[in-house]
């Protein structure tokens, strides 16, 4: 009989991240500095984990304290009326090998769409305190114009300023916990 198993997300050896084309030319990466998570699995068994996680808004960083601001306005994630990004997972397939496929539900300026992540299991490991951890890599692809983040600009010449698509890249290790 196996047992559940959780497993904490630890931020200090975790990068949430997000990439976004501006002026079609080249591509901004911002940040999440706040971000908590947890998986559910049986024993130490992947496939089939339940894994819940929360970033706060206010704490975005693009390396550029005015488009932060501007990110955190109701022109994108309105931080104040929506202050979480929160995702609950309602799939955890394994593909093949460490390949895993997530579907979920993402909840972003208050819209809740299903969308698919690929990950890719790094490995489980002890640390030198004695702690089980194991890694992650997840990576997608969202709409931001689907959650409600439709600010657009045209440059004079008509080129849009910030593209629609969003690319997440998520290293993530968690803890095991007694």
């Amino acid at each position: 009989m196996s047992t559940k198993t959780i497993w904490k997300l630890d931020p200090s050896h975790s990068e949430v991240q997000f990439k976004v084309k501006h002026l079609v030319i080249s591509t901004v990466t911002g940040q999440f500095t706040d971000f908590t998570g947890e998986i559910h699995t049986e024993g130490n068994e992947i496939a089939g984990a339940n894994a819940i996680f929360e970033a706060k808004v206010d704490s975005i960083s693009t390396n550029n304290a005015d488009r932060d601001g501007h990110l955190k306005s109701a022109d994108f994630f309105d931080a104040a009326s929506h202050p979480t990004i929160n995702f609950s997972a309602t799939s955890f397939e394994k593909v093949s090998g460490d390949e895993f496929e997530i579907t979920g539900d993402l909840t972003l300026r208050g819209i809740t769409k299903s969308i698919k992540l690929k990950s890719e299991l790094g490995g489980m490991a002890t640390d030198p305190y004695g702690q089980e951890k194991v890694g992650f890599e997840i990576t997608g692809k969202i709409s931001r114009k689907e959650f409600g983040l439709t600010w657009s600009a045209v440059t004079e010449a008509g080129g849009v300023v910030v593209g629609d698509e969003i690319k997440l890249l998520l290293n993530l290790q968690f803890v095991k916990q007694a």
